[in-house]
């Protein structure tokens, strides 16, 4: 009899353990993904939850079941496994993680050869079939198993992105979010000119501080009460699998994804000339301009990482962004890092002399923007239809690559529903008018909020 597993999502497996997601299923998994990929060899490793270890123990067990020799990089983010299964040359890599979902849930995040995503379109939905099955690959031999580390060459690779003698010795709060990312940063630590005070920085599967997801604003005040206190240069804070950063400034003000997504598109231009950058279209001005007066090309995407990388490799884009803090890089593998961004911006703190607060000022005035606003709403298709409709008439353009985008001549607006929770989402901006943004945005809330 087939079961139904519940725990597969748009991009990835998610759920409670252990009534969505258990050692059973983590097998079955792990025997279907063999079926399906065929990887010959395949890199694993896992977060810091507690219930991690055993999934992942479980899942290696289906893959070696299925002939499928193992390469167990350890505690690790999800990047490390990115970046483990480009630079080991091996035919695929699953990270054992929920990244910022409640302490009783757990996940995987897939990757094929090269890093590439597998996502629902990509192979997701055929290895949820076999799984729910049960008729995963039964080979007539056993996978082997080999513990191995690839820290080392990871953090030889993240410096790779900075200029370590033009450094200047920053003042950093970094908060792991008692995730994973306290671990690079102490591999980090000793290559570096910086001071960094520690916050949460001990993983631990309990989360005493909280679920570590930056994006709720009653998570920020951890890390910019210290920047205050500390009177540093800047915070930076990331989720459990620290494949998202966010950033503070030294007053402790939280910096919108978007203006980083810009701020590192212009330094990477600056630094090799016209290039193609991707960008999701959720909030599109400040990027669009500023690659188009570095000579770059501005190329959108649907919202989501399976998108990205596969809109990155169409166009060779040297790097794309998307508001929501997830940055992706050709060089590295063209995946998502939250190690890379925070160096670049030290980087370009330290070449420019200036503060962040200062890097994306003018471009928070030129194109002030409210931020991602999410509303449950029962009948999501029909929100949107009626704010089409009610918009459509005086708009200047209209697009439907990612769920509504409207714009007139200066303002504009993306409406769509999410890719894996039960909302809509709500992104506006407009040219350098705070007020109108502010109007506009309470206007449209009007429509999600009857």
């Amino acid at each position: 009899m087939t079961e139904s597993f519940d725990c597969f999502k748009a991009y990835d497996v998610r759920g409670r353990v252990p009534d969505q997601l258990n050692e059973d299923v983590a097998y079955r998994i792990g025997q279907a993904y063999a079926e399906v990929i065929d990887p010959g060899r395949v890199v694993v490793g896992h977060d810091i939850r507690l219930t991690s270890e055993a999934l992942k123990a479980a899942m290696v067990d289906g893959l070696q079941a299925s002939g499928v020799d193992v390469l167990d990089i350890g505690l690790c983010g999800t990047e490390e496994i990115y970046f483990a299964t480009s630079h080991l040359g091996v035919g695929g890599g699953i990270a054992v993680t929920a990244s910022h979902n409640p302490k009783d849930y757990n996940g995987m995040k897939f990757v094929r050869e090269g890093s590439r995503p597998i996502s629902g379109d990509s192979g997701l939905e055929d290895i949820r079939r076999l799984a729910e099955q049960g008729q995963g690959r039964q080979a007539n031999h056993r996978g082997r198993y080999e513990p191995v580390s690839t820290l080392s060459d990871y953090v030889q690779h993240l410096m790779g992105y900075i200029d370590v003698p033009a450094l200047k010795p920053l003042s950093i709060v970094c908060n792991a979010g008692n995730g994973g990312a306290g671990r690079i940063i102490d591999a980090l630590e000793g290559g570096l000119p910086f001071t960094f005070t520690k916050v949460h920085h001990q993983p631990d599967g309990h989360f005493p501080n909280g679920v570590p997801n930056p994006l709720l604003e009653e998570n920020r005040e951890a890390t910019a009460g210290v920047v205050r206190a500390q009177q540093a240069d800047i915070g930076v804070a990331w989720d459990g699998d620290f494949d998202r950063c966010f950033f503070f400034t030294a007053d402790g003000s939280f910096v919108e994804g978007y203006y980083i997504v810009g701020l590192l598109a212009e330094a990477f231009l600056a630094q090799q000339g016209p290039q193609r950058v991707v960008h999701d279209p959720r909030l599109t001005w400040n990027t669009q301009d500023i690659v188009s007066l570095a000579g770059g090309e501005a190329v959108a995407s649907k919202t989501g990482h399976a998108f990205i990388k596969e809109r990155m490799r169409e166009v060779d884009a040297i790097y794309g962004g998307e508001m929501s803090a997830h940055h992706y890089f050709r060089d590295f593998a063209y995946c998502d890092s939250g190690m890379i961004p925070w160096l670049l911006v030290a980087g370009l703190m330290s070449q420019r002399n200036e503060s962040l607060a200062a890097l994306v000022r003018a471009r928070e005035a030129a194109f002030p923007c409210s931020g991602e606003i999410n509303r449950r709403i029962e009948d999501p298709r029909a929100l949107i239809e009626t704010v089409e409709a009610h918009y459509a008439p005086t708009a200047r353009r209209i697009d439907y690559l990612d769920g509504l985008s409207i714009e007139m001549n200066d303002w504009r607006f993306n409406l769509r529903m999410s890719n894996t929770e039960p909302v809509v989402r709500l992104n506006v901006e407009s040219r350098a008018d705070q007020a109108l943004m502010e109007s506009r945005t309470e206007e449209l809330l009007k429509f999600m909020d009857r």
